[in-house]
Parts: C-alpha cells; structure tokens; sequence
C-alpha cells in the first residue's frame, strides 16, 4: 500500500519517540556542544527547533533563548519532548506540528539530523529562512554523503534499508549551493565523524529483520575501498561524516561573492 511521504515519518518516528528522547548518540555529542556555545552567544528571543525529534536541540537552546519552538510532524514525539522538558524544568519550550508562522517570527533556527528525511529539502531551506528575521543565524547539522559515487551510493542504501522515511544525505556543496539559492549566507563548516553502533541504530528504528539482513550482507560484500572508508567493523557498526553549517539570513539577496 503506497503511503505519502509525511505520512511514513510518521510512522516511523512516532512509535520510537521514547527511543529518541533516550538516544545517546542524539542526545549527546560535539556538535550539540557546538550548537549550544552558539545559542549562548546569540542568546536569542525566539528560536525554532526544526524537525526536532527527541527534543536535544530544543533542550541546549532553552537556557539560551527566551522561548524555544520544537517542531515535528509526528505528534507522539512532541508529547515526548514536552513531557521531557516539563521533567527537566524546562518551562519555555513549546511545541508544534509544521511551520505555521509568519515571516520573520524567529531569530534563530536549529536543525539536526532532520533534512535528510525532507520530501523537498530546498522547500525545507526555504521555509527556515522565511521565518527567520534577516542577519539572524542558523545552524545546520546532518550526514553527508562523501560525494564520492561508489561510497554515496552505499551510504543512502544503508539509510534506506534502516529506514524507508530516508530520502537523501547531501553533499557539503549540495548543502552550501541549496542554503545560498534559499536566501542564507554560510558563515562556516564543521565537519566531524560520528560512529554508529549497529545493534542500537537498528533497533532504535526497530529495522525489519529482512533489512538487517540485507545491510549487513552489503556490508560484507562490498569492496574494500568502501568498508574501509566507513569503518565496517565485524558487528556492522560503522562511522558517519557529518557537518556542522552555521549561516546567517541574508538581509537581501545574497551575493554570489560572498
């Protein structure tokens, strides 16, 4: 039965809500710290958490800003996260389903690990820089695919296969070329590697057996070239690139020199 494409986000992320509250490798990291230190310089009046998930964007912002909107499509995650925040005293973070906001409503936006499961990731782009006030800044944080097309191609494969709401890891310039076309300037680019463990990576997205099956047999077969390149250890586990983009919203059209 063929289902749209919000609709399988949602399926899958809505049952794994608490697994992505509880989720070591969302909820802690380099990039989180980064994120944070840049939140605590800003010190925004109103950011937006996009595609929020387990909330750990939203939770860093929110001793930062005076308010934080966490945003998602499925629901049950931000029942989730606003069960979490009312633990954690956190009182001025809310939530949403969507974009509903007007222009220029926020002046910061945060996103982590979320454009990848975007249907249209310039209309994404698009919409983040709509409702951020111009000169304010974004951070962008997500896999990326290496660029090189034996290792892409295993990478959004693997994705895939875990996930069925995967639609693709981009490339630093496919990132760098689709922020400047939807109206923001790059500050900087961090780029890090992040290692996966196999067992909880599938298991978190609760992976069908087939498809486990599938992924480790790929993993096994291909060349050495790409297994060496992703760290495949004997498990399956294996290491990720990722990058760290901050960018502010450009004022007016944005150069191409800048």
């Amino acid at each position: 039965m063929s289902r749209l494409h919000d609709a399988v986000v949602q399926d899958q992320f809505g049952p794994r809500a608490a697994a992505y509250v509880q989720s070591a490798v969302h909820a802690a990291g380099e990039d989180l710290d980064a994120l944070e230190a840049v939140a605590r310089r800003e010190t925004p009046e109103r950011a937006i958490d996009i595609g929020t998930g387990g909330g750990h964007v939203s939770y860093r912002l929110a001793p930062h800003a005076a308010s934080v909107m966490a945003v998602d499509l499925s629901v049950e995650m931000l029942a989730a996260v606003s069960t979490t925040a009312r633990t954690r005293g956190l009182s001025n973070i809310e939530t949403c389903v969507n974009l509903p906001f007007a222009d220029a409503s926020f002046d910061f936006v945060a996103s982590r690990f979320s454009a990848h499961h975007w249907r249209d990731f310039e209309a994404g782009l698009r919409q983040a820089r709509r409702v951020l006030k111009p000169g304010a800044t974004a951070i962008f944080i997500d896999v990326v695919s290496p660029g090189i097309a034996e290792f892409d191609t295993h990478l959004q494969t693997v994705e895939l296969l875990r996930d069925p709401s995967h639609i693709r890891d981009y490339t630093v310039p496919e990132w760098e070329a689709a922020l400047a076309r939807a109206g923001f300037r790059v500050r900087s680019t961090k780029l890090r590697r992040l290692r996966m463990d196999y067992p909880t990576w599938v298991e978190r997205m609760r992976t069908q057996e087939a498809h486990r099956v599938a992924i480790r047999s790929l993993q096994q077969t291909v060349s050495t070239e790409t297994a060496t390149y992703y760290g495949v250890e004997p498990d399956g586990s294996f290491t990720l690139d990722t990058v760290q983009i901050e960018a502010s919203a450009c004022k007016a059209r944005c150069s191409s020199a800048a």
